[in-house]
């Protein structure tokens, strides 16, 4: 067995953790933009004129798949819509 196929000890990966953290800290506080898209194939000018308030917008997108998620514009991985009372959630499922 090579070195390179031997996984590094628990205590290793730890230190790289933090190595890895440590690098990241003076960018942390950086704003970043998450976006997701919804593709509305058949949505058209007159469409978007007619949108008011309480306007309900189908799109062939199936509940069952997630959609995608960018960060600044770099896929990142995939999301679910949820819904509360008043407010539209977000929820990673995968990150790429």
């Amino acid at each position: 067995m090579s070195a390179a196929a031997v996984a590094p000890a628990p205590a290793e990966r730890i230190v790289g953790q933090v190595e890895e953290d440590a690098r990241w800290l003076s960018v942390q506080g950086l704003p970043c933009l998450l976006t997701t898209d919804l593709l509305l194939p058949h949505f058209r000018v007159r469409d978007f004129l007619a949108l008011r308030v309480g306007s309900i917008v189908g799109t062939h997108w199936g509940l069952e798949r997630d959609i995608p998620l960018q960060v600044n514009g770099i896929f990142i991985g995939w999301g679910e819509l949820e819904g509360g009372r008043t407010r539209l959630a977000l929820r990673i499922t995968e990150l790429a």
